[in-house]
């Protein structure tokens, strides 16, 4: 018995080195995991004075520290999007998307690069996977809806944007949305509808009444349009489209010389 004590003490200093050596391994990985952190909070610091090109090393060197870091990649990708380096910026996000792929915000920025090269393909299939994700986001059946109606399949977008109004009945951007796709498929009518739909809710919406003019004239309706054109401008005085549509509307009219100044002001 007193043999077997002698023998635990013997190995006791040897356990306690491996104890110590656990406990600092330890904290060398929470001190790395900290570092990491530390580097993509920089980077993010950066990111928010616009300062693009700081915000990347900061973001290489949280990647260099642990690559599997999925913020570091996002944000570096959000960051190459911000200088207009759209394929680099899709490359970082489908790293983070390797390292987990459901992540909403590389979807999210994939989605937005895509559209900036015109890859409109592409950018339905990232926010196709965004609804199939989170289906209860109704701003992802919006961004699922724009892209498909930029691609010109408007019937599948009027889909998508049915199902961000099963969410919110009162979403004007999908409402919006909904009427530019009826007035492309000709339903004058029901487009209209919905952009008067849109101002009342957002009496400010200078869309809405832009594309309120242009399917007042599809129904020939050109004096209700010039209304309609002449309220978007009380919005935003800047804005020359609904200017150029009320031009068209008022040489319709007859009323070519209002319209030859407006096209000399333009």
């Amino acid at each position: 018995m007193i043999q077997g004590n002698m023998q635990e003490g013997k190995g006791w200093p040897e356990l306690k080195m491996v104890i110590l050596l656990s406990g600092l391994l330890l904290m060398a990985s929470v001190c790395s995991a900290e570092e990491t952190s530390y580097f993509d909070w920089k980077g993010l610091k950066e990111f928010a004075a616009k300062n693009y090109s700081d915000s990347l090393t900061y973001y290489d060197m949280a990647i260099a520290q642990d690559p599997s870091y999925l913020d570091a990649w996002v944000h570096k990708g959000d960051s190459l999007r911000a200088l207009k380096d759209y394929n680099s910026s899709i490359e970082n996000y489908l790293q983070a998307l390797k390292r987990k792929d459901d992540s909403t915000a590389a979807l999210s920025g994939l989605i937005e690069a895509y559209a900036a090269l015109n890859d409109y393909e592409m950018a339905s299939e990232a926010a196709g996977r965004l609804t199939e994700i989170e289906p209860a986001r109704k701003d992802y059946w919006l961004k699922e809806g724009n892209m498909l109606q930029m691609l010109g399949r408007y019937d599948q977008a009027l889909a998508r944007y049915d199902r961000a109004l099963e969410i919110d009945y009162r979403y004007k951007d999908a409402l919006y949305r909904k009427g530019l796709s009826l007035l492309a498929l000709g339903n004058n009518s029901g487009a209209l509808e919905l952009f008067e739909k849109v101002i009342a809710l957002d009496p400010a919406y200078k869309l809405a009444y832009n594309a309120k003019g242009l399917a007042l004239q599809a129904l020939g309706r050109d004096m209700e349009a010039d209304e309609a054109y002449e309220a978007a401008q009380k919005v935003d005085l800047q804005w020359s489209q609904p200017r150029i549509n009320q031009m068209h509307a008022l040489m319709k009219l007859g009323r070519s010389d209002e319209a030859m100044k407006i096209a000399a002001s333009i």
